[in-house]
């Protein structure tokens, strides 16, 4: 667990993912919460996940928490980037 510097999908890029691209290999998912509004990944962000065989699922924070949440409690190998939200 490290802080995110990330306050706005828009900020979501090669750099700020670094860290979870270099932990990808201990993933099967990645949930990726996006504030308080939906944000679609972009396709080269995408593939870089589908390169290593781990999914992502972009989705607002709340709900990217909660999912985070269960999949933890199911033993399942997920990672996620969540944008503060108040």
């Amino acid at each position: 667990m490290w802080a995110w510097p990330v306050t706005e999908p828009a900020e979501i890029t090669e750099a700020t993912l670094a860290l979870v691209y270099a932990r990808l290999e201990q993933m099967d998912c990645f949930i990726l919460g996006t504030g308080s509004a939906p944000w679609p990944v972009p396709a080269a962000l995408r593939a870089r996940f589908r390169e290593a065989h781990v999914s992502i699922d972009a989705m607002t924070t709340g709900p990217a928490m909660r999912t985070y949440n269960v999949m933890q409690m199911e033993g399942r190998r997920v990672g996620a980037g969540l944008i503060a939200i108040d």
